[in-house]
Formats: structure tokens, C-alpha cells, sequence
């Protein structure tokens, strides 16, 4: 390798915009930049937003005004390296929980007696023909249990063995082959004791599956008096085998189970139940062994002496036990979650509730940029693989049918999303901090999402980021956030506008202070983002946002060459924060400075023309925006009515906006051709806008003269419209 080329797996330089597939056949530098020209447009700030609304995701709330809670984050920052971060890192008293050890971890030998019992005491069956499947085991010596991981099925099978008097019961070593299994068996003990073997999570490879035959050995090796109970997981290899499908008990079934075994009987388990900490245990799916580890803490409430420390522990104990699951599933050696299962499971947790098809798709393109970091190999991605259902049971997910937004209208998808909704953000806090090898490999994937076609991918690109920059600012400005930033694509420079402003909504410190640096910067492009993504964060503080956003304006008129393409965005930004939620607030700011100087006027104008011009829903025929807000205001004798005509008449007599406002006013009145709404409320404003002889000559010039859509005559609306203008 030169000393020029870059490692394999590293991330590019900032500003390096590869990552796209190179076009085919030979093709000059001019001829290049060209057709990446032609494919790569800004996107409407408006549109972007509003693709910014669909297809964020259910934890971020983006749009409807609620932000994510301490819960997860806890307002704390982890993995902080490299750069410089500003604020607090808050510190917190972590508490671990130590969870039955996965089976791969369990050594060969017998089961005490006493272990036994205790499982027995507190053991609740996932199915009702549990005793159907004791004389089963009894009949043919050998029973294979399959089902999820963590789901019960170890101890399913020493209750199956317990349940028919098998005693001793051994554990054969989990690495017990096939071909192997009759190695570790024996017969039963003298004088007719029953003898069990318990092997969990067979191990199985492509060429190496459970075979008929693997079992007839077994039977003959246990004789009469010996029985055999073996584990599978979902994606086990098995060939002409019957197998029985284990299912997990519910969650509220094992916690009483074991509430009534430590506090030997059932009178006080309702009320334990009926505590808030469990019910919001309860409600999240979890797994056998996590609620036998709830119970050990919720019976120590049982005798009323529980204090803060212990209701902390209480209250914690569901996310601590999510973070436990995600660490063991990024930690496990590959012997439960092969590499692509792993990049499955990032790529869920960045599409979670979105289409599994394109999750999976995805999830292969990770897989194979982590794979080459591992073995800097060409990876081969298997073109079929796990099934959705077995795959979503490793992942603690579901597979459901709904409506997915598109531009062209809501369609039925099939989508996949984690049970706990806390998983996508814990998982991708804990890749990002936790596992810093694989940040190569995701920075990689990141930029392949940026440069999608769908915005539902680049939106999801969006959002994952803002996770990392939430755990770790200054690593995910360095290596993601800022290269897009700087890109000459406006794809990427869009994806960093929705990075910026999602890690915002989730409460990362100093955006709107990134944001405001770079609105001066002498790099266009930066400047683009700031300006775009003050219009995206403003409505938090519009007063602040235009204040900068004016700044950035009169920056840029005194720039020697004004960029127009900025001045545009500008203006875009300031009609995001018109149609906002704070638009009352916003009208006012601009009614107090449209008069301070040109930029300030041209900023104000322009971002209300521009906000008049959008229709409710983005319908054709809609209501405009503008319009139905001002006939709230008026009905409601608001100040906003005020406001909204006295940034007409601005417009309509500044020459450099008139010629626009009159065009916007035009199709104001095609609109009230479609609905009796946006005449009325015409019929309300149009009288309010005429103060002036040039004013009234203005607009009644416009209704007699107009034409009807598609090159018709003047709408009969016009005529009518022309009526209630008052002569000065």
C-alpha cells in the first residue's frame, strides 16, 4: 500500500465525497461533475422539513414538540475523545446487574439437587400441554426445545428432566457437536434411577447439522433409564428432526412465580404487582431471567422497609437491564449473533418502525463495511439468509403492516420495530461508545445512507447521527457531521442540517452555537447548514433565530459577490419559522425590523412570500397557509391579523418584492376558486391592504385583469373579490 492510499476501513478526509458506486465506461472529470450536477439538487427547505417530520423516529418526537427525557440519556455524555467539548459531563452512581449467564458460558457437570428445587419452586410453563411434553420425553428419551434466546429454554428443559425424576441431571459442554453427541452420554444409574443430560444451545454449521440419525445414536447410548433435552436456538441447523417450539412465558407469569417463592406464598404478590415501578417493568417485554432478577428487588419491598436508594434501584432497573442485553449483544463472540446479525441489529435500531425489506437491505451494506474492517477481505453477503420471524426474536422485535409516507402518497409496508422503544437509542449509544473499532465501518454506511435516493434513508442517516452526537459531540462533528457540512453535495449538506437539528431536539449542548459560527464562515457550504438548520431549530426561539438569521443576511450583502443561492435559503428558513408553531411570534419580529435596512427587508419580505405560497397539507387545491392563519387571527381579534396585512402592504409596494407579491396574491384568488374558505377570508383581507389610492389601483388592476388557470378568462371569484375593495 502507497504511502497516498488510505488504510482500508478508515474513514475518508473531510470533504471527501465518495462512497458512491463509480459510473461505468470511461468518463472525463467536466463530464462527471456534470451528471452529479444533474441528480444532486437542494432539496426545498420546506419539503425537507416536512420529510423530516414523517420519517423521524417515534423516540425523537421531532414536530411535535416533545423532546427525549432523561430516561435513556440522563442528560450525561459518554465516551467523550478527541476535540474539544463544552459543558457539563454529568456523573451517576451506575448499578450492575448480574443475569444468568448465557448457556455458552456454562461448564459440563452435574446440577446440584438443591438448584433444581429452586428452579421448580418458581418455574412457570410457556405452554399448557407441559405435561404432555414430560410424558413425550418419557416415551422417546430425546426432546429438542427450540425457541428465542434468553426465553426460558434452559430452564424448560431441567424442569422437562426435574418434572419426570430424572436424578443426577448433567450439563454436557455446550460445544458438543452433532457427531459428538453420544460422547457425552450415559445409561441410567443402578437399580433403575433415572439419569438426565441437558445440552444447551447445540452447536451446528453449514455441513454439520442435528441429523435423524444423531438422535437414534443418542436413544440407543441412553438405554432405558437416561433422557436427554436438547436446546436449539432459531437459527440451528436441523434436518428431518421433530422439534418442539418453546415458548416464552409472559413476563407478569415469571415475576409472580417468583414472587411467590421468595416470599413463600402468593398473599402479598398483587400488591407487589400493583406498584408503579412494576407495572412499567411489565409494559416493556422482558425476558425470563431479567424478571426473576426484578423480583429478587421487588420482594425486598415486601416488608415495608424499603428506602430511596432501594425505589431508585426499582425505577432503574428495566433500562439497566436494556443496557445489559445490548452490551452482551455487541460482546457475544459470534456463537449466538453471527457479524451480520450484529449489523442487522444497528441497522434496526437506525430504521426502527420502518420497512423490514429495506432494513435488512441495508443492514447488509453494514455487514459488509464491518466486515472488511474485521478481515479487510471482500465480504461475501449471503443472498438468503435467517427468516424475518427467527431474525426479529434475536433482536427482541416484531414485525407488523402499517402506512409508510411517501411523496406520492402513504403505502402499505411490511415494517419491523424493537419492543422496547428505549432500544434504538441505547443500542446506537452503546456501538458508537462502547465498540470505537466499528466507527470506520459506520462512518462508511452513514455516508452510503446520505447519498440515498429515499428520504426515508437519509432521514434515518439523519437521526443516527444525532444519537452519536449526543454521546460524543466533538467525535461525530469530526468524522461525520462536519465532512457533509463541507461537501459540495447538497445531499449531504442536507442529511447534516436534519443531523444538527435532531441532536438538538435530544438536547445535545452547543448546536445553536455551531450553528451561528458558521453562518459567518467563509465556507459557503457551511454557511448553507447554519442558515437551513436555524429555520429547522428555530421555532424553540424564533426572537434568537431571526436575530441570527438577519446577521447572516447582512454577512452576506456585504460579501463583494453575493451568493443568490444563500440569499434563497435564507429566505426559506424565515418561512419555516412563519408556518411554525411560533408564527404569531415570528410575524411579530419581522413587522419590528422589516424596516431596519435591505437585508433585513429583503430576509422578511422574501420569507413571507415565500411562507404564503405553501397550502395546508401540501394539497393542490389546499387553503394557503398564510391565509387560514390570518382568518383565525382575525376571528379571534388577535394582533397576528395585524401583522400579517402590514407585511402585505410592505410587499406589495416594495419594488423589489411587488412583482412577487402580486404573483402569490394571483393564486391566493385561484384558490378561491376551489373553496368558499379562502374567499371569504379574502373577502376579509383585501379590504385591510387598501389604505391608499396606488394601493387600491393595485390590487382592483389585478382582479380585472388576471387570468383563469390554465389560460381561462378572469375567475368569477375576482369579480366578486372586486366588490368589497373600499375606494379611498
Amino acid at each position: 500500500m502507497s504511502a497516498e492510499e488510505p488504510a482500508q476501513g478508515a474513514p475518508p478526509p473531510p470533504g471527501d465525497d465518495q462512497g458512491a458506486e463509480p459510473p461505468e465506461g470511461p468518463q472525463t472529470e467536466e463530464e462527471g461533475a456534470d451528471a452529479e450536477k444533474k441528480t444532486d439538487q437542494p432539496q426545498p427547505a420546506w419539503a425537507a422539513r416536512r420529510d423530516l417530520a414523517s420519517h423521524t423516529p417515534r423516540t425523537m418526537g421531532f414536530g411535535d414538540g416533545s423532546q427525549v427525557g432523561g430516561g435513556i440519556f440522563g442528560g450525561t455524555n459518554h465516551g467523550i475523545g478527541g476535540g474539544t467539548f463544552y459543558g457539563d459531563v454529568l456523573q451517576r452512581t451506575e448499578i450492575i446487574y448480574q443475569f444468568d449467564a448465557p448457556s455458552a458460558l456454562r461448564a459440563s457437570g452435574a446440577i446440584a439437587p438443591s438448584a433444581l428445587a429452586g428452579l421448580a419452586a418458581c418455574f412457570v410453563p410457556g405452554r399448557d400441554d407441559f405435561e404432555a411434553l414430560a410424558d413425550r420425553l418419557r416415551d422417546e428419551h430425546v426432546l429438542i426445545l427450540s425457541g428465542p434466546y434468553y426465553s426460558g429454554r434452559r430452564t424448560a428443559a431441567l424442569m422437562l428432566l426435574h418434572r419426570i425424576g430424572a436424578a443426577p441431571v448433567r450439563a454436557m459442554n455446550r460445544d458438543t457437536t452433532p457427531e459428538q453427541l453420544t460422547a457425552g452420554l450415559k445409561g441410567g444409574e443402578p437399580d433403575g434411577v433415572r439419569t438426565g443430560h441437558v445440552l444447551c444451545d447445540l452447536v451446528t454449521a453449514a455441513g454439520r447439522p442435528l441429523r435423524e440419525a444423531d438422535l437414534l445414536a443418542a436413544r440407543e447410548e441412553l438405554g432405558e433409564d437416561a433422557y436427554l433435552v436438547i436446546t436449539t436456538g432459531p437459527a440451528a441447523l436441523l434436518e428431518d428432526v421433530p422439534v418442539v417450539e418453546w415458548r416464552t412465558p409472559a413476563p407478569r407469569d415469571v415475576l409472580a412465580g417468583h414472587l411467590k417463592a421468595l416470599l413463600d406464598g402468593e398473599e402479598r404478590v398483587p400488591e407487589l404487582l400493583a406498584l408503579p415501578a412494576a407495572a412499567t417493568f411489565l409494559e416493556r417485554h422482558h425476558q425470563p431471567r431479567e424478571a426473576a432478577e426484578f423480583a429478587r428487588l421487588l420482594a425486598g419491598c415486601a416488608d415495608g422497609t424499603a428506602g430511596t436508594a432501594d425505589t431508585a434501584r426499582l425505577d432503574g432497573f428495566s433500562l439497566l437491564a436494556l443496557e445489559s442485553q445490548v452490551q452482551e449483544w455487541f460482546e457475544d463472540d459470534g456463537t449466538v449473533l453471527h457479524l451480520r446479525e450484529k449489523a442487522f441489529l444497528v441497522a434496526l435500531a437506525a430504521f426502527d418502525e420502518g420497512p423490514y425489506a429495506l432494513t435488512a437491505e441495508l443492514g447488509d451494506l453494514l455487514y459488509a463495511a464491518l466486515e472488511r474492517t474485521e478481515s479487510r477481505l471482500h465480504p461475501a453477503v449471503p443472498v438468503f439468509g435467517t427468516h424475518i420471524g427467527k431474525r426479529l426474536q434475536l433482536a427482541r422485535a416484531h414485525r407488523f403492516e402499517a402506512e409508510e409516507p411517501t411523496e406520492w402518497g402513504p403505502v402499505q409496508q411490511v415494517k419491523a420495530a424493537f419492543r422496547d422503544e428505549r432500544t434504538p437509542l441505547v443500542l446506537l449509544r452503546e456501538i458508537w461508545t462502547g465498540h470505537p473499532s466499528a466507527r470506520p465501518a459506520l462512518v462508511q454506511w452513514l455516508r452510503q445512507l446520505a447519498g440515498d435516493g429515499r428520504p426515508f434513508v437519509r432521514t434515518r442517516a439523519a437521526s443516527t447521527v444525532a444519537v452519536f452526537a449526543h454521546t460524543d459531540l466533538p467525535s461525530a462533528m469530526a468524522l461525520i457531521v462536519e465532512p457533509w457540512a463541507s461537501s459540495r453535495l447538497y445531499r449531504h449538506r442536507s442529511v447534516a442540517v436534519g443531523a444538527l437539528t435532531l441532536a438538538h431536539v435530544l438536547g445535545t449542548p452547543h448546536v445553536p452555537r455551531i450553528l451561528d459560527a458558521w453562518c459567518e464562515s467563509e465556507e459557503s457550504s457551511l454557511r448553507w447548514v447554519a442558515i437551513r438548520a436555524h429555520g429547522m431549530i428555530g421555532p424553540e426561539r424564533p426572537v434568537r433565530a431571526l436575530a441570527a438569521l438577519r446577521t447572516a443576511a447582512r454577512h452576506e450583502a456585504g460579501r463583494p459577490e453575493p451568493d443568490p443561492e444563500l440569499t434563497g435559503q435564507l429566505a426559506e428558513s424565515v418561512e419555516l419559522l412563519l408556518l411554525s408553531p411560533a408564527g404569531e411570534e415570528v410575524i411579530a419580529e419581522l413587522v419590528r425590523t422589516v424596516h431596519d435596512d435591505r437585508p433585513a427587508a429583503d430576509l422578511a419580505l422574501g420569507g413571507f412570500l415565500g411562507a404564503c405560497r405553501r397550502v395546508e397539507q401540501d394539497e393542490r387545491h389546499g387553503l394557503p397557509s398564510m391565509l387560514a392563519r390570518y382568518a383565525r387571527a382575525s376571528a379571534a381579534g388577535s394582533p397576528e391579523a395585524s401583522g400579517v396585512a402590514g407585511l402585505w402592504r410592505t410587499a406589495l409596494g416594495d419594488r423589489g418584492h411587488t412583482r412577487d407579491a402580486l404573483d402569490v396574491l394571483r393564486l391566493w384568488v385561484l384558490s378561491a376558486e376551489h373553496g368558499s374558505g379562502a374567499e371569504w377570508a379574502l373577502a376579509a383581507l383585501l379590504p385591510v391592504l387598501v389604505t391608499t389610492e396606488p394601493e387600491y389601483r393595485r390590487i382592483s388592476h389585478l382582479l380585472r385583469t388576471m387570468p383563469g388557470e390554465d389560460g381561462a378568462g378572469p375567475p368569477l371569484v375576482a369579480a366578486r373579490l372586486l366588490t368589497v375593495l373600499p375606494r379611498s
